[in-house]
């Protein structure tokens, strides 16, 4: 390859890497954020945000005395005005179903619980696309991989010499691929 191609290589090189870096970026950062928040699912909910408020009836029922009427009183008493549906789990209970909350009563202590769920701002909508989980979208997960690969590959191409991959690049590839094949050797995969 003569100097002048190695530069205009170098050139086109360097512009798809920052075009197709720049093209990339927001999503880079929802899946960065998105993976964290699943990552951690186990230690709380990355979707939904549920609020638990304890409530206190004026005095005890009896499961006779719940009608349409009771049931819209308690409504009341946590601001919902429509329920959707209400059962009798077990005798002396009421439960209550809104859109998106539900009241949970003891008829016999007076005694219960309202619960809301709301979706986590940002983090509900990067986790649908995390997860792959609106028609469609697959196929722009599948483009955002792509330049996922384009960003890396012309990304070792953009510095020279000592700097670049045939100086302390190879060592920086080198420790970045011990991590995965350490934990998948201890793993015995």
């Amino acid at each position: 390859m003569g100097m002048w191609q190695l530069g205009n290589f170098r050139s086109l090189n360097a512009a798809a890497h920052r075009d197709v870096g720049y093209f990339c970026s927001a999503l880079i950062i929802t899946y960065c954020v998105s993976g964290v928040a699943l990552n951690h699912k186990d230690d709380w909910n990355p979707d939904f945000v549920i609020t638990r408020v304890p409530i206190r009836l004026d005095r005890t029922y009896s499961t006779a005395e719940i009608d349409d009427k009771a049931i819209a009183a308690f409504g009341r008493l946590v601001g919902e005005r429509d329920y959707k549906v209400y059962d009798s789990p077990v005798e002396g209970q009421v439960k209550i179903y809104y859109d998106n909350a539900s009241l949970h009563l003891h008829l016999t202590t007076a005694q219960g619980v309202y619960e809301r769920v709301s979706k986590r701002a940002l983090f509900y909508q990067s986790n649908v696309l995390h997860r792959n989980s609106v028609a469609g979208w697959r196929w722009a997960s599948d483009v955002f991989a792509i330049g996922l690969v384009l960003i890396n590959v012309t990304g070792l191409f953009v510095l020279r010499g000592k700097q670049g991959i045939s100086g302390r690049g190879k060592w920086l590839i080198a420790i970045g691929l011990a991590p995965p094949l350490i934990v998948l050797a201890i793993q015995g995969l």
